[in-house]
């Protein structure tokens, strides 16, 4: 494995690899690459990558973490959708980390696309993810690659408070239930906005999630539980009763389904845990789920 500090990139070598292929960060895909080698190995060690760990790296950009990865797991898979970044990466690594190249591979897609990844099952997800899709990339990782046990991200700070909120915070919401539906989950930090290029006009922090060693206990599935998250903070001023109706059938109906549940008509979607989530969603009252059968056949 490398050492050499001269292996990572310095803001010096993001901005010359950045002009001499004619990149310039866009908002658009929300780019901001990180320029210092001390932050990237920070959210290494942070994340616990370990040498044999197969990491998976959504949105590499011009490769400082990528580097910072390559030092410490045994392989990497960076997955880029910008097509520049994704011709010049591998031979940023091949010239920078060579006894390390043949660790690497690279998925040219949209990672919102990628069902399926080149050699072995990923253990962990390290990424700093695009601002503007940061949750839903997420929630499609964990859902589609099971064998993901540690994921380390970089997202706006905002979007790191509502992934790690708990039940009665003020923003606790829809990222919050699903992210703990597939893990524990954590504040692991914050990182300074001048470790950026360009430098954002956000902050941004680090959120840490260890996969459930045990599912969450229920007999309803992740989509009819997402279903009841989705109802019930779309309303999330309503009280549960009025938020669920719809989802339900009418307000009796939803009341019914609480009840059974043993959820209080009366509480607010921010108040629930994801086990209670899923209760309801057990309990939907059984004509409406039938519909929604028929209508999926």
């Amino acid at each position: 494995m490398s050492n050499t500090p001269e292996a990572l990139l310095g803001p010096a070598d993001i901005r010359e690899l950045a002009a001499a292929l004619g990149v310039r960060p866009t908002k658009q895909r929300g780019q901001n690459f990180v320029i210092d080698a001390n932050t990237v190995r920070r959210i290494v060690r942070t994340a616990d990558v370990r040498p044999e760990d197969v990491v998976v790296e959504v949105g590499p950009g011009l490769g400082s973490l990528t580097l910072a990865l390559l030092e410490a797991a045994d392989r990497v898979v960076a997955v880029e959708i910008d097509d520049v970044l994704a011709g010049a990466l591998p031979a940023t690594i091949e010239a920078r980390m060579p006894e390390r190249a043949d660790r690497f591979a690279l998925v040219h897609s949209d990672a919102m696309q990628v069902t399926e990844l080149p050699g072995p099952p990923p253990t962990a997800l390290v990424a700093n993810l695009p601002y503007n899709v940061a949750v839903p990339v997420l929630l499609h990782m964990l859902e589609t690659f099971p064998t993901i046990e540690r994921t380390l991200v970089m997202v706006q700070a905002e979007v790191a408070d509502r992934l790690a909120a708990a039940p009665g915070s003020k923003v606790y919401g829809v990222p919050s239930v699903k992210a703990n539906w597939y893990a524990d989950v954590r504040r692991a930090g914050a990182i300074g906005r001048k470790v950026f290029w360009p430098a954002p006009n956000v902050d941004s922090g680090l959120v840490s999630l260890v996969r459930r060693a045990e599912p969450v206990k229920t007999t309803a599935s992740r989509r009819e539980v997402f279903a009841v998250v989705d109802a019930a903070f779309a309303q999330r001023r309503k009280t549960l009763r009025a938020a669920l109706s719809g989802w339900a059938g009418s307000a009796a109906a939803a009341e019914s389904a609480l009840v059974a549940a043993g959820v209080s008509p009366q509480a607010r979607g921010e108040a629930l845990t994801v086990e209670e989530f899923a209760r309801i969603a057990e309990n939907r009252p059984a004509d409406k789920a039938e519909n929604k059968e028929r209508g999926e056949q």
